[in-house]
């Protein structure tokens, strides 16, 4: 079986990781996977922002975050102290931005997982992101003009390990 099938077996959520840092070599990979992903019409309109994960803007959207859920400092924040988060912004006015970004995502998170680096799929500062302070992020995290948050991956060295998720093939396929 081909060891891109084993990959997507082995990769899971990772929630916890150590300090230490990503090399250029794998941060380079990381990112050249989500720039090789297909786009719908090849638009490639994908745009990749990096953030070391001590970088001040990460902890506003944190705060954001927190301030519309009315949370009070969870244990961790929406990135797990990962020492890297890219956020993918793209066309806000293309229809098919949102699968687009996914897909490059995805990529990323499979080359991760192959380099044996521990990747999380982050949604949830899309209300913070999208919210009153949508111009702020923006400009602050310099998605080209009238481009707007779709996604985004955190990566790093994993501290802790989880199984892959199961799931019930005979509930979740028709085969027709």
């Amino acid at each position: 079986m081909s060891d891109v099938i084993e990959i997507i077996k082995k990769r899971s959520s990772t929630r916890g990781y150590t300090d230490e840092p990503l090399t250029d070599a794998e941060l380079n990979t990381l990112i050249h996977a989500g720039l090789q992903a297909p786009t719908a019409a090849n638009k490639q309109e994908i745009h990749f922002t990096v953030l070391n994960g001590s970088n001040p803007i990460l902890q506003e959207l944190e705060e954001e975050k927190n301030r519309l859920r009315n949370l009070t400092s969870p244990a961790h924040n929406f990135y797990y102290e990962a020492p890297v988060v890219v956020i993918l912004s793209a066309d806000s006015g293309y229809k098919w931005s949102a699968l687009d970004a996914g897909i490059a995502v995805e990529n990323m998170a499979l080359a991760a997982e192959g380099l044996g680096l521990g990747n999380l799929i982050i949604g949830c500062i899309d209300d913070a992101i999208k919210g009153e302070k949508k111009e702020y992020y923006s400009n602050a995290l310099k998605f080209p003009q009238n481009y707007e948050y779709k996604i985004a991956i955190a990566f790093g060295h994993k501290a802790v390990t989880k199984d892959p998720h199961t799931y019930q093939a005979d509930a979740q396929v028709t085969y027709i």
